[in-house]
């Protein structure tokens, strides 16, 4: 079976597309849990597992491009970045957890940026874990599971919520760390 070699890419550049609705969906009724945050949860959960149907597709099928590479993890951190921003709009998490997300993808993205004419840098095992722990945690707290099992949900996803905050800044500072050991090892050639 043969696919489009763009297919991967614009899978991804449809995840990009899907944030912006996904966060009028989640604002749109001020926070209340009608079917409009049901629907933008399910929106979430749809767009973020499709990033692992692009890799998969791309790999498969050897058509993994530099582009695809670049755009993945943009559109994870759209999708992502707007699901953080949006929950801490809605009061539902605070502001320092959503600043210190953001300061860690925005940085690592504008780094990418930076480097692309010199290589490009790929999501490394932790920051693929990163977005993992991110994509259940801000599922979890999107999803209004409150209104169905009760209250104490609340503290499956603040601790669903911590384990994505530290592996969101141990995985920046391991992308610190290995393009600093990288430029070392470059120097000394």
């Amino acid at each position: 079976m043969t696919i489009p070699r763009q297919l991967p890419n614009a899978i991804t550049i449809v995840r990009i597309l899907c944030a912006p609705v996904f966060l009028w969906m989640l604002l749109a009724d001020a926070g209340h849990d009608g079917s409009l945050r049901w629907w933008a949860a399910v929106l979430f959960i749809v767009a973020i597992a499709t990033d692992g149907i692009d890799g998969y597709l791309a790999r498969k099928y050897e058509i993994v491009t530099d582009l695809g590479k670049l755009l993945d993890p943009i559109a994870d951190k759209a999708l992502t970045g707007c699901a953080f921003v949006g929950l801490s709009i809605l009061a539902e998490l605070p502001w320092w957890v959503t600043i210190i997300v953001l300061v860690r993808e925005i940085g690592i993205t504008v780094y990418r940026f930076a480097v692309v004419s010199d290589h490009v840098l790929a999501a490394a095992w932790m920051g693929k874990l990163k977005t993992v722990a991110q994509a259940v945690a801000l599922s979890l707290a999107l999803l209004p599971l409150w209104t169905l099992v009760g209250e104490w949900i609340h503290v499956v996803n603040t601790v669903t919520m911590w384990i994505a905050v530290i592996l969101t800044v141990a995985s920046g500072v391991d992308y610190v760390v290995s393009e600093v050991r990288a430029g070392r090892k470059k120097r000394a050639a």
